[in-house]
């Protein structure tokens, strides 16, 4: 049985908005990266559950990126050539969130990691229906 478009919705919205948030965060001056680049995870985590509710399968509510994206590769091979910059992102889930787990974040990877989301959006966006894509 296929979800409400309702929820499909809801779930691109709140990536859309980590999307956003994202994109804020790295042009203040100075970027706040750290925060920026959790951003980014959450918007491809629920760009891909978004995806899944879609397609009406069940997942586990994980943070994992290589999870979801291994059950999305099942449905559709079009995610798979972003494997490698979305298992990029998997660390900014938690590490950053937290003092004294993660390294030094640069710019340049607080922006790959947006263009990762982003891309990550886009393909989600171009596999949906019309009618699940108006988020903003």
């Amino acid at each position: 049985m296929k979800p409400e478009v309702n929820e499909v919705t809801e779930w691109l919205q709140k990536a859309y908005l980590d999307l956003r948030s994202a994109r804020v965060l790295l042009t203040h001056e100075p970027p706040v990266v750290e925060t920026a680049c959790f951003h980014c995870q959450q918007a491809v985590e629920k760009s891909l559950k978004a995806f899944l509710v879609w397609r009406g399968v069940a997942f586990e509510r994980v943070h994992s990126l290589s999870y979801l994206l291994d059950v999305c590769e099942g449905l559709t091979p079009e995610l798979s050539s972003l494997r490698d910059r979305v298992d990029a992102l998997t660390p900014y889930a938690v590490e950053v969130r937290y003092p004294g787990a993660s390294g030094e974040i640069s710019l340049e990877d607080g922006q790959e990691a947006l263009t990762t989301a982003e891309a990550v959006w886009e393909v989600v966006l171009d596999l949906m229906p019309a009618e699940s894509r108006s988020v903003e």
